[in-house]
């Protein structure tokens, strides 16, 4: 197989997930309901799952991001509601009968999911996300989280992993422990680490039957 695989990247914001996946060698196409000027690949404004229903069926594999405000800490202290769209998005990826990822954050009713976390990647945040395949996911060993992590509100001091998540300082400094030089402050806090990706892109090609693939 010469040709690089396609993967449809649903709800994509600004494109953390993207560039892992571009990176293990794969085409990708994100489409999100919001305008994303920041994403690096190409891109359509368009309603996620509906995107995926008409076109899905014309790539490899497909990663969707639902959006994580339903299950997160900080909206439930709240009291904010926000639509579940993992279901529907599982329904209609199970639907088409590709290779997909679903992704959200812990808490998340994902079925049998695999955790990631900066630690396992050398990165100085611990950043835990839930990846839930039709196919066989693998993780790497999950390090103990031995370092500080940074208090809301005030810059990282030496030695202490960063919390992207609100209205978090440092946004420089993000970009580099994230690995997305092009994010602002919103994109960041809602990316998934391009380190992520890649490393579950990687088996995903060999699933897929490509073998090791590179960009």
């Amino acid at each position: 197989m010469s040709d690089k695989p396609k993967l449809l990247d649903l709800f994509c914001c600004q494109g953390g997930a993207a560039r892992g996946y571009a990176d293990a060698g794969f085409h990708v196409v994100g489409v999100d309901i919001a305008p994303q000027p920041r994403y690096p690949l190409a891109f359509h404004q368009r309603d996620a799952i509906e995107f995926a229903r008409i076109h899905g069926r014309h790539f490899d594999a497909i990663h969707a991001s639902p959006p994580c405000q339903a299950h997160s800490n900080a909206q439930r202290l709240m009291g904010n509601e926000h639509p579940d769209l993992i279901a529907p998005t599982r329904a209609v990826l199970q639907q088409l009968g590709k290779p997909y990822v679903i992704e959200n954050v812990p808490g998340a009713p994902l079925e049998n999911p695999v955790e990631l976390c900066g630690a396992m990647f050398g990165m100085e945040t611990y950043r835990h996300r839930l990846f839930e395949t039709n196919w066989n996911l693998a993780a790497p060993s999950h390090p103990e989280h031995v370092a500080r992590t940074t208090k809301m509100g005030r810059p990282p001091r030496d030695g202490e992993y960063m919390h992207i998540v609100g209205n978090f300082s440092g946004v420089d400094r993000a970009r580099n422990v994230m690995g997305m030089p092009w994010a602002n402050r919103d994109g960041l806090r809602e990316a998934i680490p391009p380190a992520y990706t890649e490393f579950i892109g990687s088996q995903l090609m060999k699933a897929l039957g490509y073998g090791a693939v590179t960009a």
